[in-house]
């Protein structure tokens, strides 16, 4: 299991069209992912759970990944949350 810790970079937060993009990039990935944001955990796979968070740009968030592949599943969301989500 890896964690890593983020800020949301864009404005508009994970609204849907980063949520869908960030849950069908981790779908990629066999091991788990998990969004942990104000108490909760959210699965990082489904795009519906991101949005129903309300994650705000600016929001700190723990990243978890765990089993087969978290490396590369961390690397991969690293890059897109560090990106901005290309927005």
């Amino acid at each position: 299991m890896i964690q890593k810790h983020f800020t949301i970079k864009n404005a508009q937060g994970l609204h849907m069209r980063p949520a869908t993009n960030f849950a069908t990039a981790m779908s990629h990935f066999p091991c788990s992912v998990t969004i942990r944001f104000n108490g909760k955990e959210v699965n990082a796979k489904s795009p519906m759970l991101i949005m129903a968070a309300c994650i705000k740009g600016g929001s700190e968030i723990d990243l978890v990944c765990d089993g087969a592949r978290e490396e590369d599943a961390i690397n991969a969301a690293s890059s897109m949350i560090e990106n901005g989500f290309g927005e």
